[in-house]
């Protein structure tokens, strides 16, 4: 994908707002789990905050996440992560998997959130009809496609927005649902497998991220690994978002 500097600013002033909050919201409902679970870990270093300022990482939070937009929607990029004290939680392998679920249970409520909003925007339209046509034909990566060529106004800015909001929360959530430590998929695993496979499975997680990489970047019939792994389980997220808009 050829960006050039006006794409990019649009693309920016789109998904800025869905992704601060889907990584703000995320990282804090980890440390707010851990802390009702006894970890006072992460609310000691003030990392339960929805002050996005606390979870931002430079490279990882905007400078990865704007490269790699140009080549994939996937916006694959991570934040500060909450740090959370393993062995202070009162039942540490059946409360880690709690702690771990939080952040992808927060970017599915935001991603419902997002929806909620979304009709709210398409119904403030002056073209509803169409974005309506728009989002059960091509989802949510089409109604922030055509707004960004042929949105005008307030309304259809917010159709873009939270359009963007649902589709950067669902990608959050499915992506960190893989099974691939350190991700939070990872951790579930870890925490649910008996000690000694769960002390193996952990060993791999210096290797967790290079994976990741290795699946985004390395083609695999014209598309890459990623991809083929979770745009089924997107589709899907996508269909019911689809029902919800036209509800």
């Amino acid at each position: 994908m050829d960006f050039n500097i006006s794409q990019l600013a649009q693309t920016l002033a789109i998904y800025a707002i869905p992704v601060l909050f889907a990584i703000t919201l995320h990282e804090a409902a980890h440390g707010y789990v851990a802390r009702h679970f006894g970890d006072m870990t992460a609310h000691a270093q003030g990392r339960i905050s929805l002050n996005p300022v606390r979870h931002v990482d430079l490279v990882g939070t905007i400078i990865v996440p704007i490269v790699i937009l140009t080549f994939s929607k996937y916006l694959f990029g991570w934040a500060k992560p909450v740090p959370v004290n393993y062995s202070a939680l009162r039942k540490p392998r059946q409360h880690m998997a709690w702690v771990a679920a939080a952040g992808p249970a927060a970017n599915l409520l935001m991603a419902l959130f997002w929806v909620l909003l979304l009709r709210v925007a398409i119904a403030a339209s002056d073209r509803s009809e169409i974005w309506t046509q728009l989002a059960n034909l091509h989802g949510t990566g089409g109604l922030v496609e055509a707004v960004m060529k042929h949105g005008t106004g307030a309304a259809e800015y917010l159709i873009g927005v939270s359009a963007a909001g649902v589709l950067v929360n669902l990608v959050l959530m499915l992506l960190n649902l893989l099974p691939i430590p350190p991700l939070d998929g990872g951790r579930i695993v870890t925490s649910l497998l008996p000690g000694r496979a769960a002390w193996g499975f952990a060993k791999l997680e210096p290797f967790g991220i290079p994976l990741l990489l290795l699946l985004l970047f390395v083609p695999v019939y014209g598309s890459n690994a990623l991809s083929l792994i979770l745009n089924p389980l997107l589709l899907e997220s996508e269909a019911l978002v689809r029902a919800m808009v036209l509800l």
